[in-house]
């Protein structure tokens, strides 16, 4: 039986060096590309027809659409409206690479740590960013929380200032451990299955449901990312504590 760890290597697919660097085009690069083309495909056929009744696909994508204008809004308030297409476009790509991996023979690219902590600290960068741009040196009062005893900030300081750089690693880390635990786990009992034949029943059962729990855990992890994201961009922007 094969290792269940197999599923998450990296194959190069076009293999390509330019001075000594692998730049090779990999299978984690293959499906992070069909899911913006999936991300794609899917908004722009769906609102095509622009139904007065909406149909099925069209439904599905306003639904999206308004399920993160309402995470943003509630969330970061009028003032994240110009950051509504990174955080829409961050959500889809992240749900489509999840659920592109529950495909059979597919590859689950968020089970990677380097893709998940390229997103994380993308979205760190940015809102660091934004509030320096917006708040300038104030901004540094983020870390020492209001209406604390002056005596105490040689204390809270490095807490809170380790406890913002630790954002990347958290963000990054509770996706890729999610996916990977969860993939692991159908891997292992789907060799179970096999291994057993007809007395395999049991762990076919289990295997259907952890199915569907997976698919669960692959849109709660979606909007994990996405709601922490719009935490992080309100905390940047109003610098609330």
């Amino acid at each position: 039986m094969a290792s269940p760890v197999e599923q998450f290597k990296l194959k190069p697919l076009v293999p390509i060096e330019i001075g000594g660097l692998d730049l090779s085009f990999t299978n984690s690069a293959l499906f992070m590309a069909l899911a913006v083309v999936a991300a794609g495909v899917f908004l722009t056929q769906s609102m095509r027809g622009r139904h007065l009744v909406p149909n099925r696909w069209q439904s599905m994508a306003e639904l999206s659409y308004e399920f993160i204008a309402n995470m943003v809004r509630e969330q970061v308030g009028s003032d994240g409206r110009p950051f509504f297409p990174f955080i829409f476009a961050l959500f889809m790509f992240i749900l489509l690479g999840n659920l592109l991996g529950m495909v059979p023979y597919s590859y689950t690219f968020t089970s990677q740590i380097i893709v998940t902590f390229a997103m994380a600290i993308t979205v760190f960068i940015g809102v660091t960013l934004v509030a320096v741009i917006r708040h300038g040196v104030h901004f540094l009062t983020f870390f020492f929380p209001s209406g604390a005893p002056i005596y105490m900030a040689p204390l809270l300081i490095p807490i809170e200032i380790l406890s913002y750089l630790s954002r990347p690693i958290s963000l990054s880390v509770r996706l890729f451990a999610n996916m990977m635990a969860g993939h692991t786990m159908m891997k292992v009992f789907g060799g179970f299955v096999v291994a057993l034949g007809v007395f395999g029943v049991a762990p076919m059962l289990v295997l259907i449901a952890l199915t569907g729990f997976e698919i669960l855990v692959a849109v709660l992890q979606a909007y994990v990312f996405t709601i922490l994201t719009c935490i992080y961009l309100r905390d940047a922007l109003h610098l609330h504590h």
